[in-house]
Formats: C-alpha cells, sequence, structure tokens
C-alpha cells in the first residue's frame, strides 16, 4: 500500500516552517520504526535553513500503513518560544498533516487533462503570492476540475492538483463531488487549532 502524507505549515509564520520540518524527521523516524518506508517526494524551503513552508512524502508497506496515518492525519501543536523573534509572546504553533492518495498511473489520457495556471490569492497586503503559482486541472470529459494554490512552488502544487482530480474523479460516481473535495482540502488554509493530533514541546521537539 502507498500513500501520499503532506506537512503544511498553511500561512502560518517562520515558526511553523521550523515546526514542519520537525515533523517530517518525526515522520521519517516513526515511518522507519514501524516497518514502512518513507520517500521525500517534495520540500518547498523556508524562510530560514533547515525549515521548511511544506514537505510531501510518500508512504508504503505491507501493514500498518493506515494505523500510521492516523496517528498524523490532522493538526500538529508545537509550545515553544520562538527561535527567531524570542520577544514575541506567541507559544502556540500550529501546522496541517494530511492524507493524500496519489493519482493511479494511466488513470486518464493526457490530452483529457487541461491546466491552467493563474496568481494564487493571499491573505492580502504584503503576503499576496504575486506569481503563477497556482494550478488549475480540468477533466474535459467530466468537466470535474481542482484547484491546488496551498504551496508557493508551482511543481508541489501541479502534484497536489493530480492527486486531488484523481480522487474527485474517484468520488463523482458517489455524488461527493467538488463539494466535498472542498472540505477535505480547507485545512490548508485553515489549520483546527484547539484540536491537535500530537503536541509537541520546547527545541527538543519532545511529545507532551
Amino acid at each position: 500500500m502507498r500513500q501520499w502524507l503532506q506537512i503544511t505549515s498553511g500561512r502560518g509564520p517562520e515558526e511553523c516552517c521550523w515546526v514542519v520540518a520537525r515533523v517530517a524527521e518525526k515522520i521519517l523516524s516513526e515511518a522507519a520504526q514501524n516497518g514502512l518506508k518513507a520517500e521525500v517526494l517534495e520540500t518547498t524551503p523556508g524562510p530560514y535553513p533547515k525549515t521548511f513552508r511544506s514537505a510531501l512524502f510518500a508512504i508504503e508497506g505491507e501493514s500498518g500503513v493506515n494505523r500510521f496515518f492516523k496517528t498524523w492525519a490532522g493538526t500538529v501543536q508545537w509550545i515553544g518560544t520562538s527561535m527567531f523573534r524570542p520577544n514575541h509572546k506567541r507559544k502556540n504553533w500550529f501546522v496541517g498533516v494530511e492524507l493524500i492518495s496519489p493519482p493511479a498511473q494511466n488513470f486518464w489520457k493526457k490530452e483529457d487533462i487541461k491546466m491552467e495556471r493563474m496568481k494564487a490569492s493571499g491573505p492580502g497586503g504584503q503576503h499576496v503570492n504575486k506569481t503563477e503559482s497556482a494550478v488549475r486541472l480540468t477533466h474535459i470529459p467530466t468537466g470535474l476540475s481542482v484547484i491546488a494554490k496551498d504551496e508557493r512552488s508551482q511543481h508541489l502544487n501541479q502534484k497536489l492538483a493530480y492527486a486531488r482530480l484523481f480522487q474527485l474523479m474517484e468520488s463523482h460516481d458517489k455524488a461527493l463531488q467538488k463539494k466535498q473535495e472542498q472540505e477535505n482540502w480547507q485545512q490548508h488554509n485553515t489549520l483546527e487549532r484547539g484540536n491537535a493530533v500530537r503536541v509537541f514541546k520546547g527545541k527538543a521537539f519532545t511529545e507532551k
């Protein structure tokens, strides 16, 4: 069984990028301990060394994959003082971990997919992403369409868009369609604070 796992800082600050990198280390370590193969597919660098805005993994194993995912999927909280802004009052930082089904090979014909690049809208002001990093994929025969604008890397957004379109097409016959997909992917922009599945603390990133 092979699945993708994405860690994202959402629209969080540099401290969240530090947390993403630490969570990535934990996932690699715990996957090995559980006899699972973890492969780093892509990372988006953060503003400082050893920080990531996001990281995408492929996790593979004969058994225990779903159980492993359940221990991570959701919001991860880190409690600690900012290493970049020591006088910052905030002590709680959040990142999102999401399970993604990879698109099946040969699931569609290349000519049936229309890809559009566009500017990704941000929350406003200086944080608006002015580069064309967002990707829209449309499956021409069905008209199903998805947008990936979570990451600043267009290449990573393209990977996520293909995975989302694959899931959307699979769920199409079950009448889930776009509404369910939009709900499934909202955690990239609005992490669920206060309901963390894992909580870590301190510079040593020990689990609480």
